[in-house]
């Protein structure tokens, strides 16, 4: 045996593949498109890291069977955040730290949308922008609560720029605590009921709020203005647009209270490890053709699904359009669940929250839910004898050759 040998070491099983991978869709695109498009830096490297996970160009583990010596190489995934093959090892290690967060309270699903008339301008001020949205859904929020209950609530909020059909759709789903400490810190003020804040109350205050930001920054001469977008560099263009996407009401969407807080973590780790394209919803790609075929959710005809074809150029562009900026958070906390104090805020609302008398709706579960769609995978067993306890050989560097065996993605 090689000396690097370590015995004991159990793999994972390797989750069942999609026939199509994302991988395989953006390599017989990305050349073409990348001839008529000058791609920056930044999503560059992101499209060439997903294109290289789980191949030679990451390297990986050699393993051997501990009964009967069959080898089994394992690849590195890219774990880059965008990567929908890596997330849900990710979505796992992120419940285990949420879980620790977790009140026994009801919790709200709220969901904040821009306007679409606000799109190409989004586009253009990305990390702006989404930091503005930020801003503007967790300060309405917060206010409410202390206008309506004199209290600071908790809440995650998660930002999300898809439409089922890849188009570009900003918005932030903000799950939060039905309730929270009261400003003297003497008791928890909870919710009531099934029943948060007015909608149509938060929709007016978002949008005053998230406008008065976007006026700031173009006072400040902090948005950016390129190609057909130039125009609105003079003020009474600019002012135009914002007149346009205030013509209607902000879409704000709450959802009734989860059953418990370990479905809320289920739920939520659903959106913060999601990325614009499952695989699975990947059906054909058809090289002769340069077009790519994907399933996706109609909700405007009751939640039907259809599938949609796109050019291979045309699906690289929409893809890149969810791309975050370099360093950009996308999972953000606020009120009792904010950085600041969070340890000592936690644990006077749960103080606080002891006396009260947990309801079905309110018991804490003892462990989270899955994340839909997964189980607790067995052990990979060996295709010779069925063995479930390996031994690593070797790690394989970048750039080496994969060695004739079996190989698995569970790495």
């Amino acid at each position: 045996m090689f000396p690097s040998c370590r015995a004991g070491v159990e793999l994972p099983a390797a989750p069942a593949a999609p026939t199509l991978s994302l991988a395989e869709v953006l390599r017989a695109g990305l050349p073409a498109f990348e001839q008529f498009h000058d791609l920056p830096s930044h999503p560059r490297r992101i499209l060439h890291t997903l294109l290289a996970c789980r191949t030679p160009a990451l390297g990986g583990h050699l393993y051997a069977c501990a009964e009967c010596g069959q080898q089994h190489f394992a690849p590195h995934s890219c774990r880059n955040r965008h990567c929908p093959r890596c997330q849900g090892h990710l979505a796992r290690r992120w419940l285990e730290v949420q879980q620790q967060r977790l009140l026994p309270t009801p919790y709200f699903h709220v969901v904040f949308t821009l306007p679409h008339a606000l799109n190409p301008l989004i586009r253009q001020n990305r990390a702006a922008l989404y930091r503005l949205l930020f801003e503007a859904a967790s300060a309405t929020l917060l206010e409410f609560a202390r206008n309506r209950w004199q209290a600071q609530l908790g809440l995650t909020a998660v930002l999300h720029t898809w439409s089922q059909t890849l188009s570009d759709h900003y918005h932030l789903h903000c799950i939060v605590t039905g309730g929270g400490v009261s400003s003297d810190g003497a008791r928890w003020v909870g919710a009531g009921g099934r029943f948060l804040f007015p909608v149509r109350a938060l929709s007016a205050v978002f949008a005053g709020k998230f406008g008065a930001g976007l006026q700031r920054l173009f006072a400040r001469g902090q948005l950016e203005f390129h190609g057909e977008m130039a125009a609105l560099a003079q003020e009474e263009n600019f002012q135009a647009l914002v007149r346009e996407a205030r013509r209607r009401p902000w879409v704000v969407y709450a959802k009734r209270p989860f059953a418990g807080p370990g479905q809320v973590l289920a739920y939520l780790s659903r959106y913060t490890h999601r990325v614009a394209l499952s695989e699975r919803r990947l059906v054909a790609l058809d090289r002769p053709a340069q077009t790519v075929r994907f399933g996706y959710k109609d909700y405007a005809d009751g939640g039907r699904h259809k599938t949609i074809t796109l050019g291979l150029g045309e699906f690289v562009r929409r893809f890149c359009l969810h791309l975050l900026p370099k360093r950009f958070v996308k999972i953000r906390h606020y009120g009792l669940l904010g950085n600041r104090q969070r340890a000592a805020k936690l644990a006077r609302a749960r103080a606080l929250l002891e006396g009260v008398k947990a309801s079905g709706s309110e018991a804490a579960a003892a462990s989270p839910e899955k994340p839909r769609g997964e189980t607790d995978a067995p052990a990979l067993r060996c295709p010779r004898c069925g063995g479930t306890r390996w031994l690593l050989l070797a790690a394989l560097p970048a750039g080496r050759a994969w060695p004739a065996v079996a190989v698995t993605d569970s790495s």
